[in-house]
């Protein structure tokens, strides 16, 4: 549980996520296959937004939005390579 929410506080901090992503989706360590699913389930969302709550709801609405979209980009990291993963120490090893 504590490495889920290192992950997630990791994703909100977006000077750390957004060269994360970069380096994930440019480095040739990640196999082809896996960044062209990443880039499907982001695409697959944005296409078809399936709402559980409606986005009229104000917070709730977006609520579940980013519920789903943090998800996918925990999935983003799991898939990862252990190296990638070491330099953003997303691994939940605290470096010493």
């Amino acid at each position: 549980m504590r490495k889920l929410w290192r992950r997630i506080r990791f994703l909100l901090n977006i000077r750390k996520s957004v060269p994360f992503l970069w380096e994930f989706f440019t480095t040739k360590e990640v196999a082809s296959q896996k960044k062209v699913l990443s880039v499907g389930f982001l695409l697959l969302y944005i296409v078809i937004p399936f709402d559980i709550i409606p986005d009229f709801l104000a917070f709730f609405g977006i609520l579940d939005d980013v519920t789903i979209f943090t998800f996918v980009l925990q999935q983003i990291v799991k898939m990862a390579p252990p190296s990638l993963q070491d330099k953003y120490d997303l691994d939940g090893k605290a470096k010493t």
